[in-house]
């Protein structure tokens, strides 16, 4: 067994499951409430952990990548998913929102600065938030890199993805009457939104189902369905951002990796990951001064795959090994 810090791990790859020793809803005002949870040690190395989608909510998995003596974890449901409310709602619920809410949330805390911790949607967020707040960031630890583009969306919802699932991408699509398979994202965001709570619940599995089926490397099959409120939210909030291009506007994450250049990160990313492919956690690499990537092989999307989650431990157990470095006494 892995031993750091005194804490033996219970499998091969992340640390034993915890509990929260803090819990609360945060007032974010525009009518949202966010669940907020502290666990590990209070006095320990801060890491906010931003979770995926949009919508995807966070997990008590998620408290298991830290070494529970050595950081202060905090997580939270961004607005409209998990515990936050309203439920599914995409009103005032934007990057710029949520990156509001995360700089909230450290000011609630008393935190002076954090590790930020993030995949797929979580780390597009990690970076645009870091760009905002270089002097917040010590450091990111990013998996499975998602930056908004047009060319990425329409890699896994134009069809691209769907050369290597032409079963599944079958099924995703077949649901769209033909005259409308040019933009599905479109297509569904007129079913997702129709205010036909089971035409939305439909669309919303099929949306989800696609996905979750090219999540791991280990898939060879249909995502199933997904409980119909977890679904209708993190299909809405998907299909809300996607539409709008993430809200990035002209602040692209690429184009402002200048505000970086002391902000030291590692990026871990599957050799094939169907979902966000390397590309784009390679483009980042080259551009980022202090980021560095580490290609795990044989390895997918999720964040569940073994060769991600042990090298994402390793990272966080390094940056923990090391605090002086990051500014951390």
């Amino acid at each position: 067994m892995d031993k750091v810090s005194g804490q033996k791990r219970s499998s091969p790859h992340l640390y034993p499951p915890i509990d929260p020793f803090d819990q609360r809803m945060l007032d974010v005002g525009d009518g949202h409430r966010i669940y907020v949870e502290q666990c590990g040690n209070p006095a320990g190395i801060p890491v906010v952990v931003l979770h995926g989608g949009p919508g995807g909510g966070c997990s008590p998995a998620m408290r298991r990548y830290f070494d529970p003596e050595a950081y202060r974890v905090v997580l939270f449901d961004q607005r409209g998913c998990g515990r936050s409310r309203p439920h599914a709602s995409v009103e005032a619920n934007t990057t710029w929102h949520l990156v509001d809410d995360i700089e909230r949330i450290r000011g609630v805390l008393g935190i002076d600065r954090w590790i930020v911790f993030g995949g797929s949607w979580g780390a597009t967020l990690a970076l645009v938030y870091a760009e905002e707040h270089p002097d917040r960031a010590a450091a990111l630890a990013l998996r499975g890199v998602f930056l908004m583009t047009p060319e990425e969306l329409d890699w896994f919802y134009g069809g691209g993805a769907g050369r290597f699932f032409p079963e599944l991408w079958q099924r995703f699509s077949g649901l769209i009457p033909e005259d409308e398979r040019g933009d599905l994202i479109a297509a569904y965001n007129r079913r997702l939104f129709s205010g036909d709570i089971m035409q939305e619940t439909r669309f919303a599995r099929a949306w989800a189902s696609w996905e979750n089926a090219l999540a791991s490397i280990m898939n060879d099959g249909a995502g199933g369905d997904s409980p119909a409120d977890y679904a209708r939210a993190f299909a809405r909030l998907e299909n809300h951002y996607f539409t709008n291009g993430g809200f990035l506007g002209e602040k692209r994450i690429l184009d402002r990796l200048d505000r970086l250049a002391d902000v030291p990160g590692v990026i871990v990313q599957g050799r094939y990951d169907m979902i966000c492919p390397p590309q784009a956690a390679w483009a980042l690499a080259q551009g980022w001064p202090k980021g560095r990537l580490k290609m795990i092989p044989r390895a997918g999307h999720a964040l569940s795959e073994p060769g991600i989650s042990s090298e994402l431990v390793r990272v966080m157990d390094g940056f923990a090994a090391r605090p002086e470095t990051l500014g951390f006494s």
